[in-house]
């Protein structure tokens, strides 16, 4: 019985079926927006559909439980294969050295009435063959490529390794971001490290498109309980140029305008704090009183019945879009500029100043990102093992008369092997029946 269930969980059916219920699974998840909530599938699709996707876990399908058990078993079934094979394949990588078991084998073309073999084994491009004595026979014997046999093998390693990076990757891996402008040190999650954002440089062409993001870091981590300096480790991030540190690594990922909000009280200076667009700040003596800055228009543009722009990027006429709420109901909203004068509210007054670019970073872990690059190198070593590595053996046998005959065997592209036979006996070889003993 167990035999049984090994040979089924390692069979090649069973890996087909394995590999299909995955491929319908991401062609479904595909058509579903991930990570939203029941409330957002009943509103977007039916009630019917949000508790179908939630119940089958198509929400979050690459953590859900029935495709990681599909992983498991896949990866079950290649381990099983690979381990059942190995024995077998290492008896028949060490026969294919074998000048014995050559002989008492079929081969693929031979050429008889040779009377010197070693020019044909030169035309091959095969290594000098060894002289061996084999029941009273004199045997030339030479084999290459012999690796070539492992590909199947290696290439089912290196898929295993590869799903199981991603699907180990998949259930560790944490993301984290943040943002901030120059100066700033902002905590990573819940990590324990600390991101300070040294620089921030946006590299403009010289038609105002821009050219590249670059931020300076230096990740560290706060030691508790002591007022020693943290060690820390410092690199640039750029757009498609990531930081590895400490075991993150660190995307530039987007970019945006902040500014300085300034609150004075009777002209008293109250408050003074650097905000992102989209942020805003609580006025320190107004509870429930808040101003936020929404957007920022360095070269400001502004034509009745179209929406506001930007003519470039340069701060030729600098424009904040700004609001103020109470207990989060609207007061007001306004465009305002440092000639409007401040903007007064009750007793207080509000203007804004030191527009600047801030960056948004994306922190990734992923534990496992190394063994899955592992896997899809082993994979490639694998595919070309298989398909460019032929193993190739030659041998000859001298007759009684002083001749020789010529034999030879390839296990993989046998046209093309049989076809440089035939160039280097320099006539047309003659074919052996796949099984002819030699």
């Amino acid at each position: 019985m167990m035999k049984k269930l090994l040979k089924f969980l390692s069979s090649m059916g069973f890996a087909i079926t394995l590999l299909v219920v995955l491929a319908a699974a991401c062609v479904a998840a595909s058509f579903v927006t991930q990570g939203q909530s029941y409330e957002w599938y009943a509103q977007a699709y039916s009630d019917g559909a949000a508790r179908l996707i939630v119940g089958l876990g198509l929400d979050d399908a690459f953590h859900s439980w029935w495709f990681l058990t599909v992983t498991v078993f896949l990866c079950g079934n290649l381990l099983l294969c690979n381990l059942i094979r190995l024995r077998p394949l290492i008896a028949r990588y060490r026969r294919e050295a074998d000048p014995a078991a050559a002989l008492s084998g079929p081969a693929d073309v031979c050429c008889e009435g040779v009377a010197d073999p070693l020019p044909l084994f030169e035309k091959l491009r095969l290594s000098q063959p060894k002289a061996h004595e084999i029941e009273g026979r004199k045997v030339l014997f030479v084999g290459k490529n012999r690796l070539g046999l492992w590909g199947p093998w290696v290439c089912h390693l290196g898929i295993l390794l590869l799903i199981a990076g991603f699907t180990l990757g998949q259930l560790t891996h944490r993301e984290y971001t943040v943002y901030g402008v120059p100066g700033d040190t902002k905590p990573i999650g819940d990590t324990g490290y600390f991101l300070t954002i040294d620089d921030f440089e946006v590299k403009l062409r010289e038609d105002d498109t821009v050219e590249q993001y670059v931020a300076a870091i230096t990740v560290f981590r706060a030691p508790q309980g002591s007022t020693a300096v943290p060690d820390s480790m410092s690199a640039a991030v750029s757009v498609n140029h990531p930081a590895r540190l400490y075991g993150f690594k660190i995307y530039q990922n987007s970019t945006g305008f902040a500014a300085r909000i300034r609150v004075d009280e009777a002209g008293t200076p109250l408050q003074t704090t650097v905000v992102c667009a989209g942020e805003g700040i609580e006025i320190a003596d107004a509870p429930g009183l808040r101003v936020y800055l929404n957007a920022f228009y360095p070269d400001f543009y502004l034509q009745p019945g179209v929406r506001p722009m930007t003519r470039s990027g340069r701060m030729n006429n600098p424009a904040y879009l700004y609001s103020i709420t109470y207990e989060n109901s609207m007061v007001g909203m306004n465009y305002w500029q440092g000639s409007d004068g401040p903007i007064k509210v009750n007793d207080y007054t509000i203007t804004f100043s030191e527009p600047q670019s801030y960056t948004l970073l994306q922190v990734k872990t992923d534990h496992f990102q190394e063994l899955a690059l592992l896997g899809g190198l082993i994979t490639l070593l694998g595919l070309i093992l298989a398909f460019y590595v032929l193993p190739v053996k030659v041998w000859a046998t001298e007759n009684t008369d002083g001749t020789w005959t010529v034999y030879g065997q390839s296990r993989k592209g046998g046209a093309l092997f049989r076809e440089a036979f035939d160039r280097a006996a320099g006539r047309d070889a003659v074919l052996t029946e796949k099984g002819a003993q030699t």
